[in-house]
């Protein structure tokens, strides 16, 4: 038997839920009397509704029956969250849960007005609710919508649309201003204005050119309560002009050199997209020697003689009209020393020098020059590119001075040549550079790049709806670079230009408004601009008197389950902000504490519905303009129980099964009893009787094995119950079926009671759930408390699973609520039920919080922090603490303070002095136990001296010794951490050696007078400042030191290669070391040769330090070579870098032959072979012997009868009667035989040679008509040594 998810899933059957959250604090300038501001978060609290997705707000929207409030208790959303975990979902189903019945029905009107009301208080544009009796009633100045982009571009083929829409009450009015000037639309046949809308519409069907219209236009929108403005829209006509028709004459340039094909593409509105083509629209491929620049040009980083396979054609393509031009193509002339294109010189290694190319070093095609600057603006992307020629093709790298890379937002396009960097902000300008390398040198350039800003809001103007006699402010803050002006206006005039208001008064970029009255209605421009562009903002001040009205239906019915959470509803409306009570049955008595809570929204939460809680509540809204109030009956309905479950069934085929489910409800309710099989919906066959309290299945079959789940459910909540039904065959036992059932989780315990109810203690007592073949080995017990962490589940105890009651102790002051979950050597089971709540009584705390610090968080005050005791430790409502301080190893009295959090701030203290801390626990019983006393610090401030008589000493090419005179400890202001040495290297003793300046550091922990900073360039200058450090920061800086690093041994040659053009040769090429540590006066490489494990001699070869190539003349062509190379300075050989001689073609089958021919297998296989060789030999020589029975015919008339096709003794005669070929040959011209389509020469297989053949290659001997016998009788003996003839003798 499982019982699974369960009841009580709501209490609203359906309707919208409205689950407890805290509201938000969102209204823009409060007042100091914020008790009269409309805070419209504070009347409709976002977490009060749940609108489903679908849910629109519409206009006409009339009045409905409110939906009842949802009622999920922690416990039937905890059954819900496991129903819905147990219970697959599929595609097309209905969901099942009342909260997902709930999602799908249409909310009322009310709902709309206030959830969009209070949504739009938080995104800082405050809205009238959408209901139509506050709609008609509630005047509000306009608002822009929609308008069109600042730089409008539009297709000359279309007719022009400007767009700009806005709202208010009543409905505004359109106007339109064209380069600030007065735009009279009537005037214009062309022109025309949508209806109910600002969007102009230039038609252009009956002709006009759109060139005429282009200019600047601005949209005022009016109603009686001011006018809004619509931002400056530029507006353009797109323009795709024809590319200039020209001659281009033949490029001729030399291999090698370096080339720019220019685009020029025809300036267009908007830019066109380049890219490059042949003229037969075959693209052209690009790689890091050819590739397009940013600015549509053609670069060759060096010019090669397959270039000039094809022509290069620019094109452009326009956005707007969809069409490419092509330029004019260039054609290519090369002129070569090596006038054949080999392609297999294109892999070559070597590829420039194979085609007589000279090598030269990097040089700049773009930019120009070593240096240049750019400018960017904020939140754009930066693109800086460098493209360079040289022999062979330069790699370029990109480097920041005095920093990294912005890792997040770089990003490398056009093989490295350009740099991006997305949306950038102050901190990308600096100085950037590129470098241009390849084995020939390298070369740099810096771009300087500097950020600037158009304006970009810091506090963005934002409606404004007060009460009359309320203050508020509307705040414009904007940044940039340079730094913005702002300038407001009123209703579109500049604010200087207005009549005088003494209610208003402007701070720069705030305007303060102070007892605002209806007069004071208008809408405000805000205008901030620099010379990279500009932001205008729209934002109304608003001013409501409106009485308290409720936007609620009103005498709502709510139906609640027994012991559920639910929460009442009453949405209202007023200006100034109305207060609201409820009460319940007309009593006088406000509803607030105990089981109720009332939400800053006005929403009344009733924790548990109990029965005496049924009844009929009212709320009342009230404000100096009067009062308005709405009732809500609530219903609470009894829940849905399955008492008796359908159990685990084992039945035999064919037999009758009977499931029951008996189910107990509220009888107001409607009851719908429904089965699942394996977690779907079960069809009712004639096998099956579906009753109200049980399933019939007749003639049970394998296909009815499985899992029955009974679903009983109302419209408020439901229950359900598993059980599983084992079919067995005819022959088959239970008793034997039941011990091969797969084991499986337990099932959840059940029925929960406390009892023994006393101070510190409780008795809880459980039935088990079923095993599922699989014994139950532990109980875990848990608790939840519903003060500082409801919801949450801790582990109480554990017991053995041979129990089902156990003692628990308890702390004072709890509200326990406990469950079980059953463990077996599967897993757990689900959690059971919970149990009634139980709180113990109340004591005083005998503990104190844990983990008490002082630290200073400033240079003046001491932060006393610690970790607060949890609800189990409390013993008592409202916990506090006594938090006690005073100044260590003085007399000083203690200083004390009571504090409800877990920190306590102690200011104007000195810097870093220690303090006697002490925190004691307190609740509404009494004190804790005397705390233990802890020693804090306050904050700590900067040091105030450095370390001096700084010394340095060189150990070696890579470190140095400092030692310095310590500090003294008062100038430390703080706990000394470490001493620090900052250094860095200022350049290198080799000229033209480009050295990163990046600033390190070594730490030396402790009060110390010396240390070692190692892994220090060799052959450098550095500059070191020493500081001390404490728990706030660096101290000052000592003075900077100077010093310079001996000469090193260098690193390793880069990007050694070896390569085997040929059997008798190896090449080896290597570049320098990236870190030559010194002067490098030459090269070492040391080679031997191996085969397997046998090792040759190791020679030993010295290079000059320009050489970068050997060539070596192979002594063995099988054996492999191992090379080690290494570089050398006066101070000896560097680190080496080891590279082997690739493998010969032949050497993975010669290891193969090697290790076959230990085989003994192979050994076998070899002498059988060898001894029936031996046999046939053997054979030869006896048919050999037998020569004479192979007679051949003298007589040329004598045909070979068929009653004599063999002589006795088995041996074939020939004859050639008939003169036929061999199968397989042909005859020859002189009657001789051929063999048909065969290259090889017999002659091949015999020992005589001469004497079988032609002069044409064909068979002679005892195959050819002798007419001399002796002849014939001395070929014989020459055929039997043929092979050929062997075999066919054997034949």
């Amino acid at each position: 038997m499982r019982r699974l998810a369960a009841r009580g899933a709501a209490g609203d059957a359906g309707e919208v839920a409205a689950p407890a959250t805290d509201s938000t604090d969102c209204a823009q300038g409060r007042s100091p009397r914020p008790r009269r501001l409309i805070d419209l978060c504070a009347i409709w609290d976002p977490g009060a509704f749940l609108p489903a997705a679908s849910w629109k707000s519409a206009p006409g929207i009339t009045r409905r029956r409110l939906n009842e409030a949802e009622t999920l208790s922690s416990v039937r959303e905890a059954q819900l969250e496991r129903l819905e975990a147990a219970r697959p979902r599929r595609p097309g189903s209905r969901e099942r849960g009342p909260v997902l019945r709930m999602a799908r029905q249409q909310p009322p009107p009310w709902v709309h007005a206030a959830v969009l009301f209070c949504l739009l208080c938080l995104s800082g544009a405050i809205e009238i609710p959408m209901d139509p009796s506050i709609q008609n009633e509630l005047s509000q100045p306009p608002t822009i919508t929609k308008q069109s982009v600042k730089d409008h571009i539009v297709d000359p083929r279309d007719n022009i649309l400007i767009e700009c829409e806005a709202k208010g009450n009543p409905a505004p009015s359109f106007h339109w201003t064209r380069n600030s000037r007065y735009f009279n639309i009537a005037k214009d046949p062309r022109v025309s204005m949508r209806r109910r809308s600002g969007t102009l519409v230039i038609d252009f069907r009956s002709g006009g050119r759109p060139e005429e219209y282009e200019g600047e236009y601005q949209c005022f929108a009016r109603n009686k309560y001011g006018t809004a403005l619509s931002n400056r829209i530029r507006l353009q006509v797109s323009k795709s002009p024809l590319w200039p028709k020209e001659n281009l004459d033949p490029v001729v340039v030399q291999e090698g050199a370096p080339l720019t094909l220019q685009c020029n593409p025809p300036p267009g509105l908007p830019s066109p997209v380049i890219f490059w083509m042949s003229s037969s629209m075959e693209p052209i491929t690009q790689d890091k020697r050819v590739s397009q620049g940013h600015n549509g040009d053609l670069y060759f980083s060096n010019v090669m003689l397959q270039d000039m396979q094809t022509d290069y054609s620019c094109n452009a393509r326009f956005h707007f009209t969809h069409t490419i031009q092509q330029k004019n193509a260039f054609t290519l002339k090369v002129l070569t020393n090596n006038p054949y294109n080999d392609s297999s010189l294109r892999n070559h290694p070597d590829m420039y020098s194979a085609r007589g190319v000279a090598e030269r070093t990097p040089s700049f095609m773009y930019p120009q020059g070593t240096a240049s600057s750019q400018m960017v603006l904020r939140g754009m992307d930066l693109l800086l590119e460098c493209i360079a020629s040289g022999v062979p093709t330069p790699d370029i790298a990109w480097y920041k001075k005095g920093g990294d890379l912005p890792s997040d937002k770089a990003k490398f396009e056009n093989f490295n040549k350009a740099l991006r960097i997305t949306n950038v902000s102050e901190e990308d300008s600096g100085e950037y550079f590129c470098l241009a390398s390849n084995k020939m040198g390298s070369t740099r350039h810096t771009i300087s790049v500097r950020v600037k800003a158009a304006p970009y809001w810091l506090d963005e103007p934002k409606n404004l709806i007060l009460a009359p006699g309320e203050d508020g402010r509307l705040v414009c803050r904007a940044n940039g670079n340079p730094k913005p002006t702002v300038q407001w206006m009123i209703n579109g005039e500049p604010l200087q230009s207005a009549p005088p208001n003494p209610n208003r008064e402007v701070a720069g970029d705030t305007i303060i408004f102070r007892d605002t009255q209806i007069s004071s209605r208008a809408v405000y421009q805000c205008n901030t601009s620099n010379e990279h562009g500009y932001l205008l903002a729209n934002a109304f001040v608003s001013v409501l008197d409106v009485p308290p009205r409720m936007l609620s239906p009103r005498n709502q019915l709510i139906r609640v389950i027994l012991y559920n959470r639910t929460r009442l509803d009453c949405p209202f409306f007023g200006s100034p902000i109305p207060t609201l009570r409820w009460f319940k049955n007309g009593q006088g008595s406000n509803l607030d504490g105990g089981n109720y809570h009332v939400y800053e929204n006005g929403s009344l939460e009733i924790k548990m519905i109990r029965k005496e809680d049924q009844g009929i509540y009212t709320c009342v809204a009230t404000n100096i303009l009067g009062k308005a109030e709405n009732q809500v009956r609530l219903e609470v309905k009894d829940p849905t129980r399955i008492f008796r479950m359908p159990e685990d069934q084992v039945a035999k085929r064919g037999t009758t099964v009977q499931l029951e489910c008996r189910v107990k409800h509220d009888p107001s309710l409607k009851l719908t009893v429904s089965w699942l099989k394996d977690d779907e919906p079960l069809y009712i066959g004639n096998r099956m009787k579906k009753e109200d309290d049980s399933l019939t299945i007749f003639g049970v079959a394998e296909r009815d094995q499985g899992s029955y789940t009974c679903v009983a459910s109302t419209e408020l909540d439901q229950d359900l119950a598993k059980a599983y039904l084992t079919v067995l065959a005819d022959q088959a036992t239970p008793t034997n079926h039941l011990a091969a059932l797969p084991k499986g989780r337990p099932d959840r315990p059940r029925d929960l009671e406390l009892t023994d109810l006393a101070e510190r203690s409780v008795r809880l007592t459980w039935i088990p759930g079923d095993d599922n073949n699989s014994p139950i080995t532990d109980y875990v017990v848990q608790f939840e408390e519903d003060q500082f962490q409801p919801g949450v589940w801790h582990d109480h105890s554990k017991f053995p699973g041979s129990v089902n009651s156990a003692v628990l102790q308890l702390s004072p002051y709890v509200n326990y609520q406990f469950r079980v979950i059953a463990i077996n050597e599967v897993g757990s089971s689900h959690p059971s039920l919970p149990s009634e709540r139980y709180r113990t009584s109340g004591a005083p705390p005998e503990s104190n919080p844990a983990d008490v610090k002082g630290e200073g968080t400033r240079k003046n005050n001491m932060e006393i922090t610690w970790t607060p005791m949890n609800a189990t430790s409390a013993f008592g409502p409202n916990l506090r603490y006594i938090v006690k301080w005073r100044r260590r190893e003085t007399r000083e009295s203690w200083n004390n303070v009571t504090v409800w959090g877990s920190r306590y701030v102690v200011g104007q203290t000195p810097v870093y002095v220690p303090y006697e801390i002490r925190v004691q626990a307190e609740n509404d019983f009494g004190k804790g136990p005397e705390p233990d006393t802890v020693i804090g610090y306050s904050g700590e401030d900067y040091p105030r001296a450095a370390p001096t008589d700084v010394k340095i000493r060189v150990l070696n090419s890579t470190a140095i010794s400092l030692q310095w005179n310590r500090v003294y400890p008062d100038t430390v202001q703080g706990q000394l951490r470490e001493y620090r040495a900052y250094y860095w290297r200022e350049s290198s003793l080799l000229k033209n050696l480009w050295v990163s300046q990046k600033r390190q550091q070594a730490s030396f922990p402790g009060d110390r007078p010396r240390g070692v900073v190692s892994r220090l360039f060799p052959y450098s200058n550095y500059k070191l400042e020493m500081v001390v450090v404490n728990g706030r920061g660096d101290g000052p800086r000592s003075e900077t030191k100077e010093f310079t690093t001996p000469e090193g041994v260098p690193s390793a040659p880069r990007r050694f290669r070896v390569r085997q053009p040929n059997l008798e040769t190896i090449n080896l090429e290597w570049d320098h070391p990236e870190h030559p540590n010194g002067i490098l006066i030459g090269y070492t490489l040391k080679y031997l040769a191996f085969n397997g494990t046998k090792l040759g001699k190791q020679i030993v070869e010295n290079f000059s330090p320009n050489q970068t190539k050997f060539t070596m003349q192979r002594a063995d062509p099988v054996s492999r070579y191992r090379f080690t190379l290494s570089a050398r300075t006066q101070v000896g050989s560097g680190e080496a870098v080891t590279e082997e001689s690739p493998a010969p073609p032949n050497e993975a089958y010669t290891n193969n032959q090697a290790d076959i021919a230990t085989q003994g297998w192979f050994i076998g296989l070899m002498c059988a072979i060898a001894l029936l060789v031996l046999i046939l030999l053997i054979v030869c020589f006896i048919k050999r012997s037998r020569g004479g029975k192979y007679p051949v015919r003298e007589k040329k008339d004598v045909p070979l009868g068929p009653e004599d096709p063999k002589e006795e003794d088995g041996s074939f005669d020939y004859s050639d009667e008939d003169n036929k070929p061999l199968q397989g040959s042909q005859t020859s011209l002189d009657g001789t035989i051929k063999q048909q389509e065969s290259d090889d020469s017999l002659v091949d297989y015999g020992e005589g040679g001469e004497g079988q053949f032609n002069e044409d290659g064909s068979f002679i001997g005892q195959y050819t008509v002798k007419k001399d016998k002796e002849e014939t009788e001395g070929n014989e003996s020459s055929e039997a040594t043929s092979p050929v003839n062997a075999i066919y003798s054997l034949a």
